[in-house]
């Protein structure tokens, strides 16, 4: 078979020929992959980054997508940590890790949507105990899984979303999403804390997929104007674009009732991200979120790789 191959690390995968990966249990099935999303963690595996790596090569990237079993039906699958990954013309899934597709799903979609969506569906519904009516502050809004959580967070009943990201013409279109509130984290420092403070302070959840210094000079700002610090603020750590670490001042924890979280591989269960799925490719495919992907031939991933990424677009491969 084709795939796309990683030989180093921090040299971008070639298109070559690799061998089929064989089913090692009963749970197991070889399947033909029609299209698997390139998404950053996807990019974070090939370089050996991301906090998962075993530094294993040679190594075919690609952590889920949408693939033809042998009876001809489609499914949506999520791979273990493995060196035969979604980026090849055939790999191994385990049943127990995929959802049946309905006959008229969109694979192209579906490969691209699941999983930037996945990130605040599952935050929402595993992570926390999210109710209807609650408001949510999403950090790094203007990214495509940013632009998910606003139309995730209205879907699943947020009665006020505020979308906080760079980029003023990013920012303008997102209320079409979903947001009430947008905030421009680009401004003036000063600004920034005090939009965050008067807009954003009593907000009960915060979707942060910036990390680093946005988040850090968001924290006491938030903290400083909530009315009642005695209400629970949830702050779900998904992503971290702009830094792995902040430092966080011992005060924050002891004046307001804030609670730092995870949600991602490890911190929620297999078993509870599958439990979720069904229902997120239900809401997927009858049209319920809007997202703009981009289909490319897997034979093209060298190029691919290289060309700048668009933080609005979702690329697919296409074997």
């Amino acid at each position: 078979m084709h795939a796309a191959v990683v030989n180093t690390f921090g040299q971008p995968p070639r298109y070559q020929e690799f061998a089929e990966p064989v089913p090692a249990s009963a749970d197991e099935e070889l399947v033909t992959v029609i299209a698997s999303g390139l998404h950053p963690r996807v990019r974070s595996q090939a370089a050996g980054s991301h906090y998962t790596s075993t530094d294993e090569l040679p190594l075919i990237p690609g952590i889920d997508g949408v693939a033809r079993r042998a009876d001809g039906s489609l499914a949506y699958f999520i791979l273990p940590d493995t060196l035969y990954g979604a980026l090849a013309e055939k790999t191994v899934i385990d049943a127990r890790r995929s959802v049946a597709l309905p006959t008229d799903a969109d694979p192209l979609l579906l490969a691209a949507a699941m999983n930037p969506a996945m990130s605040s569906w599952v935050a929402l519904k595993n992570r926390i105990s999210f109710e209807p009516g609650q408001s949510v502050l999403i950090l790094g809004a203007t990214g495509s899984a940013g632009q998910l959580a606003i139309q995730v967070a209205k879907h699943l009943g947020a009665s006020t979303v505020i979308a906080a990201g760079r980029g003023e013409a990013r920012l303008a279109s997102l209320p079409a999403l979903g947001a009430d509130i947008t905030i421009d984290i680009a401004a003036a420092p000063d600004v920034v804390a005090a939009e965050l403070e008067a807009k954003a302070a009593n907000v009960d959840v915060v979707l942060d997929y910036l990390w680093g210094a946005p988040a850090e000079a968001a924290i006491l700002p938030l903290v400083r104007g909530r009315d009642d610090r005695a209400r629970l603020l949830s702050w779900v750590q998904i992503g971290a674009v702009a830094g792995e670490s902040i430092a966080l001042p011992s005060a924050v924890l002891r004046q307001a009732n804030v609670h730092f979280l995870g949600s991602g591989q490890g911190s929620a269960s297999a078993r509870g991200i599958l439990a979720t799925l069904p229902s997120l490719v239900e809401q997927i495919v009858a049209g319920a979120f809007t997202l703009t992907v981009v289909a490319r031939p897997l034979s093209e991933v060298e190029a691919v790789w290289a060309e700048p990424t668009t933080a609005t677009q979702r690329l697919v491969l296409t074997p």
